[in-house]
């Protein structure tokens, strides 16, 4: 008997091609062919009359043919067939584009049921390409139907075809949720829920349906990551003997805000506790993150121990170790740099003093979880801007010795409603005030027909001592792309327009060591105008930087927009951001009038959610993080909430799921699938 687990190509009219285009799609078994939910369904049930049909509507009509089908070549390649159809109340024109074939399907006079897009006016209407059934036979119409996303060589007849027989294979299907809790939270069997949700009997059965499934993700997330936080928290951690955090700073050139001082209270708290620290520091840019981690760092080279912090980038590996090495050498820490540039004798010298105790603190990029580098006392691991680096790359740093705490930090302000939830394996602490002095960058929103006043404003802001980025979404020029958003075209446009300026070139195609090279440029003054792509997001502190122009900005999320214009502001100079669009929809005006009345990351991060969806927040941030099939976490954020609270309920009377072995089961096999 097959069940779950059963090989796709097993399947009646699949065979060994057709699984490896399943395969594309992510489909390998009868299980994942369930789980391949609908992106959105076609209402085929309801039937409207020619008179009723609107343009730019999707209709089922009941119709008969008025005249036989007319084909001709329009040019080569190109074949139109048209016709007229009417029912009682109107005609209409029926267009077919390279379906010759149509001529010999539909017949004058006979009745044929069509579903289609609406075209055309009111006195002329239109249907292009509409499928079509003899009114005896509704298989195009009379029902719901799923829309699936294909690859090509695969149809949606043979994709429903596949879900059919495996909903017919896995008959016995055994529900993770006993009845006690469906009732308890309004949830239907699992077995109605893929029958509907694939093939819903009405809208109001499809909605049942994608309730119990998106509740079941939420669920299945939330049980794991509790789990993994429940484990964490009991996990034993290197006991650090408390110090005053005062001691520390007193070492800094200004007084901590209130909420560095609590960041760093709770961090101390977790690292003198006894249990190993899983502790997630977020703030906005600029809110002083890198202070409280090295007040971290400074607590357990008290202790006699060791700690590592590792960036993604050797450029911003060395800011910090340039920011760091003066302070710690006041209060008497230790402090190394390793990189991938590291000399081969320098490295063998710091490798051989942190093996003897003779370093306190390593920073660095990925050079330090190499095998050969080895800490004599290790107790803490802090990971900088964590969503760039991968759970197994944390976890290898973490590794480097027993009981080690571990602290990352991100500058991605996440709506507060989803923090928890992606981070539930972790601790988080908030800044969210910004330090004394920081001045406000001012936002303007301008159309293209700025772009003179904006080069002159480029000018202004040059011979006054500062520094530009541009940031361009695209890379060069593309078919079909207007070249000014082409960060490559845009370079050499603007060398051209302000022939005194030293204008850079950066984008993600470059190799690792030529984008270094770039950015050590604009960070020594060598470079005037920064053009790039977003690869400049997360980065390096440029104190010259006063100026942040983003073109099509329409293309950024706000979160985005909000860590680009993070990028200036970091000096003396008053710092500007503008935001140039060619789109003028009212949409484009709302989301851009955001950026240009508010600076707080965190209210951005909320506003993207309701306006965009939380793409911007489910990207990179989500290595080693289960992808959620149907559930949209801005449309469902109430089921959300249900689903978390019901992972704690069921995890307090069941805390290792050994009474619920198939719950496990699917746990593990989600959180299996998002590292693979």
């Amino acid at each position: 008997m097959a069940d779950g687990t059963t090989d796709i190509r097993y399947l009646k009219g699949v065979g060994e091609k057709k699984a490896l285009l399943f395969h594309k799609l992510g489909v390998f078994t009868l299980g994942d062919c369930l789980e391949y939910f609908p992106r959105g369904y076609e209402d085929r049930s309801r039937f409207c009359t020619v008179a009723q049909a609107q343009p730019g509507q999707d209709c089922c009509i009941r119709a008969t043919v008025a005249s036989d089908p007319s084909s001709r070549l329009i040019r080569r390649g190109l074949t139109v067939t048209k016709l007229r159809v009417f029912d009682q109340t109107g005609v209409m024109e029926l267009v077919y584009f390279n379906q010759p074939y149509v001529k010999n399907q539909l017949r004058q006079g006979e009745e044929y049921v069509f579903f289609g897009r609406v075209g055309g006016g009111l006195l002329r209407k239109q249907l292009t390409n509409p499928e079509f059934d003899p009114a005896g036979r509704q298989e195009v119409a009379g029902r719901i139907l799923p829309v699936y996303r294909l690859t090509a060589g695969l149809s949606r007849s043979a994709v429903s075809q596949a879900v059919r027989q495996a909903l017919e294979y896995v008959e016995s299907m055994t529900d993770s949720l006993d009845e006690e809790f469906r009732q308890k939270y309004g949830l239907c069997h699992i077995r109605y829920a893929y029958e509907n949700i694939h093939f819903p009997a009405d809208m109001e059965a499809m909605e049942i349906a994608r309730r119990r499934v998106i509740f079941e993700e939420f669920f299945q997330f939330a049980c794991g990551l509790q789990l993994l936080g429940r484990q964490n928290s009991q996990a034993p951690g290197v006991a650090l003997e408390y110090r005053d955090p005062e001691e520390f700073y007193r070492y800094l050139p200004y007084s901590p805000t209130g909420a560095q001082r609590r960041a760093v209270e709770e961090a101390f708290r977790d690292m003198c506790g006894g249990k190993a620290m899983n502790r997630l520091i977020q703030g906005d840019v600029g809110s002083g993150k890198t202070m409280a981690a090295a007040a971290c760092l400074w607590l357990a080279a008290k202790n006699r121990t060791q700690g590592a912090m590792m960036a993604p980038t050797e450029l911003l590996a060395r800011q910090h170790y340039q920011a760091l090495e003066p302070l710690f050498r006041q209060c008497g820490v230790r402090c190394g740099l390793l990189t991938g540039s590291t000399s081969k004798k320098q490295k063998a010298l710091i490798q051989q003093a942190l093996a003897a105790g003779e370093l306190d603190v390593l920073v660095g990029t990925h050079a330090l979880i190499q095998q050969d580098v080895a800490f004599a006392r290790p107790a803490l691991t802090i990971a900088d801007e964590q969503h760039r680096f991968g759970v197994a790359q944390r976890r290898t740093l973490t590794d480097k010795g027993e009981r080690v705490h571990s602290l990352v930090m991100s500058a991605t302000p996440i709506p507060r409603t989803l923090a928890l939830m992606l981070y539930g394996d972790l601790q988080v602490s908030v800044i969210d005030e910004a330090p004394p002095g920081r001045k406000p960058t001012p936002t303007y929103a301008v159309n293209r027909s700025y772009r003179p006043r904006l080069d002159a404003f480029i000018q202004k802001q040059i011979d006054l001592g500062g520094q530009a980025y541009i940031v361009c979404p695209l890379i060069e020029g593309e078919a079909g792309e207007d070249e000014r958003q082409s960060a490559a075209v845009y370079a050499q446009d603007l060398a051209r327009r302000l022939p005194r300026l030293r204008v850079g070139l950066l984008h993600g195609r470059m190799k690792a060591r030529e984008k270094e090279e770039v950015m050590a440029q604009f960070v020594e003054g060598q470079i005037d105008v920064l053009v790039s792509t977003t690869v400049i997001e997360v980065g390096v502190n440029v104190p010259r930087a006063s100026l942040m122009v983003v073109e099509d900005a329409e293309r950024f999320g706000l979160s985005q927009l909000h860590q680009l214009r993070g990028r200036v502001g970091r000096g003396e100079m008053q710092s500007y951001c503008v935001l140039v669009s060619g789109n003028q929809s009212e949409k484009t005006r709302r989301r851009l009038q955001v950026m240009t009345q508010c600076s707080d990351g965190f209210r951005i991060a909320e506003e993207d959610l309701k306006l965009r969806g939380p793409g911007d927040f489910f990207g990179d941030r989500q290595h080693g993080l289960p992808e959620f099939r149907i559930a949209d976490l801005s449309a469902d954020a109430g089921l959300l909430q249900q689903a978390r609270q019901a992972a704690e309920e069921l995890l307090d009377q069941d805390p290792t799921l050994e009474h619920n072995p198939l719950l496990l089961e699917k746990i593990r096999r989600l959180f299996q699938r998002a590292r693979q």
